[in-house]
Formats: structure tokens, sequence, C-alpha cells
């Protein structure tokens, strides 16, 4: 059961993305799609990205040049499932990426000489990381359900960086071309590892 925290916050984000208007907003996904779709991928949506999706399903965008992704927003209800596993898979192949360029984390403990065992070492590791979940192109959020307010993160490889404090706060950074963050803005990352590149 989704918290009224969550579903606020999640219901404030669709808000201002329909008020941004600058995607295509399909219907929301449905409890049964909702169950679907976490149960092919095994994954669980946090509250506030759960509430978001329900109110509406972004799907698409004009062609940018230059995008990684032709369409930035995940459709979780009809997209390929290869681009949305590639989705997924995104945050911890860019770590792996840079693990072959030199990047190793304390916590893993001496980094082998051999790369195929540092590379397997560090996948190993990355398997028991808390899963964070496509939001649009390289923004995440992590996973979780009975939890909301995590900030949203810009990933790429290991260069990581807050794009929101919390998803509604999201939308308007990355949509609205005049927006500020407001004076004190501190986000606190919420999730073991990943917050170790934030803080």
């Amino acid at each position: 059961m989704i918290t009224n925290s969550g579903a606020h916050l999640g219901a404030e984000a669709a808000r201002l993305l329909r008020a941004a208007a600058c995607c295509t907003i399909e219907p929301g996904l449905t409890d049964d799609e909702f169950d679907r779709i976490e149960a092919r991928y095994g994954i669980r949506f946090a509250d506030d990205h759960r509430a978001f999706l329900a109110a509406g399903l972004p799907v698409a965008m004009p062609p940018q040049d230059g995008a990684t992704w032709q369409q930035p927003w995940p459709d979780w209800r009809n997209g390929d499932p290869d681009d949305l596993r590639h989705r997924l898979a995104w945050p911890v192949d860019g770590v792996l990426s840079s693990v072959e360029h030199g990047y190793w984390h304390d916590s893993w403990g001496p980094r082998p000489t051999d790369p195929a065992t540092a590379h397997a070492t560090a996948a190993e590791h990355l398997a028991a990381v808390p899963r964070l979940l496509p939001l649009y192109a390289h923004r995440f959020l992590p996973e979780g359900p009975g939890t909301h307010g995590h900030p949203v993160l810009s990933i790429w490889g290991t260069d990581i960086i807050y794009y929101g404090e919390n998803l509604p706060e999201y939308i308007r950074t990355e949509f609205e071309d005049d927006y500020q963050h407001p004076a004190g803005w501190d986000p606190v990352a919420t999730v073991a590892y990943w917050r170790d590149f934030v803080e």
C-alpha cells in the first residue's frame, strides 16, 4: 500500500510534468500492470515513483540531437523488454565500465591484479547494492515499496550527481527552463553504496 506522503509526492510530480507540456502522457499504469512489470523485471517501485506512473505514463518526447536515448522515458507498458533491461542495468554497467578504467570501491577489499577477476569481483559486489530504477534517460530513483522522497540521481558511470531533492523538485529541475534550486538546497542521499558518490 502506498503511503500518503508517497502518493502526494508522486501526484505532485505528475501534475508538474503535465503543466510542463513537454511530452506525451498516456493513462497511468494500473495495479495489474505494476504487478506484471515488477514480476517480469524483479523490481519494486518506491511509493512516489509508483504514484507518479499511476497518475500518467510519460512515453514520448520530440527527438533531440545527440541524446543517449531516442525516447528518454522508459515505456513500462509497451516498451521493448531488452531496452527496459538495458535501462535497468545502466547504473551497474556504468560502474563496471569504470572498473575497467581503474575505479575500485574501498569496501571491496584489495583490487585483483587480473582485469577479468577484478571485473567479476566488482560485479559480485554490485549485485548486492540497492537497485536503482530508470526515471528519465540517465536519471534514477531507488526502488523500494514503503519508501518515498529519495533524491533523483543522474548517473553516468561513476559520475553521479543529485538532479532533484525529490521527485517533484526533479521534474521542475529537468523541465522548467527558469527553475532555480531553493536557497539552502541540500539533498541527502538515501541508499547505501550510491550515496558514496554524492556525499
